[in-house]
């Protein structure tokens, strides 16, 4: 008997399965070219031992206007995700998730893009601009607008944030605007603060059924912190890290470890309480580090997670 094909990420998506993703940045705008091809190297290597379902590629964008403390790591602008992915990545036989910053864009660049994607292997998430006062190009709705005429196919994602619902309670409010828009799945933002994750998908899955609508699949976001610099940057980032769990990381020999099991520990309490919910779900496992320990760490963390999962 032949094997069953694989489902694209697409079809998951669609069909409510769980996808299990990993996520990454693009080499630094700066890097020489043969350093860029060595960085995708590495990248299609570590992923070919774990079974996963596709790759997130970030883009990344200036936030200081967002959070006006010191970046514990620098910003660096890094190469455009569809370039990367088209130039770099043709090794990767398997879906793609790629971000879009979208104010960094002219709307006759974005509309370019749309027009050449690939929509069977290539999905997109739209970011908006990291604060109401930040100039940009093409506006987030724009951009909606903009796919839906220039490319209704394309499957597109949008962001979660725990924390904002926690500060402001209608999260899950701004996520069925964004399904009423055509946002087929969301990606969470990292997750550390459990109950209140929970608490959100909650009340976004019993939103969608007051409103008689399908709820979407919400991918959910792990990222391992192997040292204090990390956990300040996660912070930075607007990542919510629980007290009692901050307090550990910082007073630990081994931070690495200790972040590893919670995650292990938080994925296993979603998997649970998503499945008894009745809500679609998957996770995106990341690195908010560039430290070789951190990437290789978050590596096994997916692999741990696919057993999970299975």
């Amino acid at each position: 008997m032949s094997e069953t094909p694989r489902p694209s990420l697409r079809q998951m998506i669609e069909s409510g399965g769980e996808p299990l993703l990993v996520g990454i940045t693009p080499p630094r705008r700066s890097a020489a070219p043969e350093q860029v091809e060595e960085i995708a190297g590495r990248t299609l290597e570590r992923l070919s031992a774990v079974d996963v379902d596709g790759l997130i590629l970030y883009d990344i964008d200036d936030e200081s206007d967002r959070n006006p403390e010191q970046r514990p790591f620098p910003y660096l602008p890094t190469m455009d995700p569809a370039s990367f992915h088209d130039r770099h990545l043709a090794g990767w036989d398997r879906s793609v998730i790629v971000y879009r910053c979208v104010g960094k864009y002219p709307e006759a660049d974005l509309a370019d893009w749309l027009r050449a994607v690939d929509t069977d292997r290539v999905l997109g998430v739209f970011v908006g601009a990291s604060s109401g006062d930040k100039p940009v190009h093409t506006h987030l709705g724009q951009a909606h607008a903009l796919r839906h005429e220039v490319r209704a196919d394309l499957s597109l994602g949008a962001v979660s944030i725990t924390e904002r619902y926690t500060r402001r309670g209608d999260e899950h409010l701004r996520m069925l605007e964004k399904q009423e828009r055509g946002v087929v799945f969301f990606i969470s933002q990292v997750v550390y603060d459990v109950g209140a994750t929970k608490s959100m998908l909650s009340d976004y899955f019993y939103a969608c059924r007051e409103r008689g609508v399908a709820p979407r699949p919400v991918i959910l976001t792990l990222s391992v912190c192997g040292s204090v610099k990390t956990l300040e940057f996660l912070q930075w980032l607007g990542v919510d890290v629980p007290r009692w769990l901050e307090n550990t990381l910082r007073h630990t020999d081994d931070p690495l470890t200790e972040s590893y099991e919670q995650c292990v520990a938080n994925a296993r309490e979603l998997i649970g309480f998503c499945r008894r919910l009745g809500l679609p779900f998957g996770f995106n496992v990341e690195s908010v580090s560039s430290r070789r320990v951190e990437i290789e760490a978050s590596v096994a963390l997916a692999a741990e997670i696919r057993r999970l999962l299975d």
